[in-house]
């Protein structure tokens, strides 16, 4: 019989208040944020979202959508010249395109509960590495991008991801058009992006509804 993996311990985030001031620590299942397990599957769920994001609209003609050359260009023998039945042959300049590109769906689904190790296993590499910044609010008086700016600063933030959930309306509408920062809900949270940004930022809240969700079947 093989053995029974041991669930991972749970793991106490640094929680930051505003100001970047360490202010204490906030303990998360580490089904979610100290996972550890085979890292094919970021590769794997990575790869299926890019596809998914292919439009896959390019498109060719054939020898069939050409139009004109239903008559022969000249007859079968006599002329010199080698034998020809439609100017749209590919072969002839402007003719149809052999074995081209069609409008097709590149889109398909990787298993579910592999696509939530794979997101687990990046919210996880983020915390390890330290680059997971938890704080205690992001509340704003008013939703000006100015303000969103000045306090992703203090955090002393670069490139980051900021994860927000219920109540965080004024700081997703503040911070959306920021170039160097991405702000997603957490129904869109996604391996892609968890990798794809330096930092990775929620609130306290957040994390223990980013707990809540993926604790129960991360096993």
């Amino acid at each position: 019989m093989s053995e029974r993996k041991e669930k991972p311990s749970p793991v106490k985030l640094p929680l930051y208040s505003a100001a970047h001031e360490k202010v204490g620590e906030l303990e998360v299942a580490g089904t979610v944020f100290g996972r550890d397990g085979d890292l094919s599957l970021l590769h794997e769920a990575v790869r299926m979202q890019l596809a998914n994001r292919r439009s896959g609209t390019a498109s060719t003609k054939t020898k069939g959508l050409i139009s004109g050359g239903g008559r022969k260009p000249w007859r079968q023998k006599g002329t010199g010249r080698a034998r020809a039945g439609s100017t749209r042959s590919p072969i002839w300049r402007h003719g149809g395109t052999i074995f081209g590109p069609q409008p097709r769906d590149y889109s398909y689904k990787m298993p579910k509960k592999a696509w939530r190790a794979a997101l687990c296993l990046a919210i996880s590499d983020r915390a390890r590495n330290g680059q997971l910044f938890v704080v205690e609010s992001l509340d704003l008086s008013e939703p000006k991008t100015k303000a969103a700016k000045a306090a992703l600063d203090k955090l002393g933030l670069k490139h980051a991801l900021i994860v927000l959930g219920e109540g965080d309306g004024k700081f997703l509408i503040a911070a959306r058009n920021l170039a160097a920062h991405k702000v997603l809900a957490i129904e869109g949270l996604n391996v892609y992006d968890v990798l794809n940004y330096r930092e990775l930022v929620m609130t306290s809240r957040t994390a223990k509804a980013i707990e809540a969700r993926f604790a129960g079947e991360a096993k």
